[in-house]
């Protein structure tokens, strides 16, 4: 830390120099960061970027499927690895299926009213996980739903 009262022979402060010197040395993406960016450009990191892509959105695929066999109008999953699943107005608000489907399936999902108003009345699933752990959700929630017959009765 260079002290605040340093001056050089001008009278300009040494603080002043110094802070220059420092955010424009330091000004940018690491080092780290950018071989890990060049990375992703090159064919190698191309190809892993692809099969990600795919294997998500496969989970995606599988968490759609699941919702719609259960009976649910579901939305996304096809380009995106979130799912939105319409919920009747008999599971009430998406904290009250929120909280049904955590406690009955222990399956976390995401809560359509943290989106804003228009979100409310909607769930979303995310792909973002292993897929063990996205057929043992699905499973859940077959067993789970299918006791409440919740999405049966719009």
């Amino acid at each position: 830390m260079v002290p605040s009262n340093l001056k050089f022979k001008d009278g300009s402060l040494v603080r002043d120099d110094f802070n220059r010197l420092m955010t424009t040395a330091f000004n940018g993406a690491s080092n780290i960061v950018q071989s890990g960016g060049l990375a992703c450009l090159d064919p190698e990191g191309q190809k892993e970027i692809s099969e990600l892509i795919d294997y998500y959105l496969e989970n995606a695929k599988i968490l759609r499927e699941t919702m719609e066999s259960i009976g649910f109008t579901v939305h996304g999953g096809v380009d995106a690895p979130y799912v939105f699943v319409e919920l009747p107005k008999s599971m009430g608000s998406s904290w009250d299926a929120f909280n049904t489907i955590l406690e009955k399936a222990q399956v976390v999902t995401i809560p359509g009213a943290g989106f804003g108003p228009r979100g409310e009345g909607f769930l979303r699933l995310s792909a973002f996980a292993p897929r063990d752990s996205v057929v043992e959700a699905c499973e859940r929630l077959k067993v789970a739903l299918a006791q409440e017959s919740v999405a049966k009765t719009k």
